[in-house]
């Protein structure tokens, strides 16, 4: 299964993932507001929406006024492209320390589904790292934590292995944990009737997009934010 879906998502990204909007550029905060950065993959980057304005992260951003610095990219995680991305990319916690943002949000595993059999050790050891680099560079941020997305009903163990080493880290430093998140999209896959993904069967769509942030704003209510 897994060569079958690693080579399913690198023809996408040879074709340039061209139902991606590219990301909107962070901009500086206005003063005053709130600073949010995120460290995610494609499902956070908002590869299959229309336009960058439709993926979550900003849906949640603009509803609350906060100045968004998304950090996410194609195809990566914990350990998945990590190492190809080049200099600066390579290590966007680096970057997202460097920030210094307000809270920071981790939505990161997906990918690392595909590095599973050969890499499951180093995916660990990196969930530990990343987070542990986090807290002790934002001493002062609110890291929230979400639990990996997944984007079919086939689910493979290492799902919710990764799942639950992201969990256990999240706790261990003390972050808030947002959890769920890999079955939201539960019922709307690529093969579903009631499809909420985009054509190219990976990622969602505006639709699914709007209903991860109608989630993701419940959990935040009632984080308190």
């Amino acid at each position: 299964m897994y060569r079958a879906l690693g080579i399913l998502v690198a023809a996408v990204l040879a074709l340039g993932l061209t139902a991606c909007a590219p990301p909107a550029q962070p901009q500086p905060p206005a003063e005053g507001a709130t600073t949010v950065a995120f460290y995610g993959d494609s499902y956070t980057r908002g590869t299959g929406a229309s336009s960058s304005d439709k993926r979550w992260s900003t849906i949640i951003c603009a509803e609350r006024g906060w100045t968004e610095i998304n950090r996410a990219e194609n195809g990566l995680g914990f350990v998945n492209r990590r190492a190809s991305m080049g200099p600066g990319l390579d290590d966007i916690p680096a970057q997202i320390i460097r920030d210094d943002p307000d809270i920071v949000f981790v939505t990161m595993g997906l990918n690392d589904n595909f590095s599973y059999d050969s890499a499951a050790a180093e995916i660990r050891a990196t969930i530990d790292s990343d987070l542990d680099r986090l807290r002790q560079g934002l001493p002062g941020a609110r890291i929230i934590v979400v639990e990996p997305f997944w984007w079919t009903a086939d689910r493979p163990a290492s799902v919710d292995v990764i799942i639950g080493w992201v969990h256990d880290a999240a706790d261990r430093i003390g972050a808030e944990y947002i959890a769920g998140a890999s079955h939201w999209l539960d019922g709307h896959y690529a093969d579903d009737a009631d499809s909420w993904m985009a054509g190219d069967g990976l990622h969602p769509d505006d639709v699914g997009y709007a209903h991860i942030a109608e989630r993701m704003d419940a959990e935040l209510r009632a984080l308190g934010l």
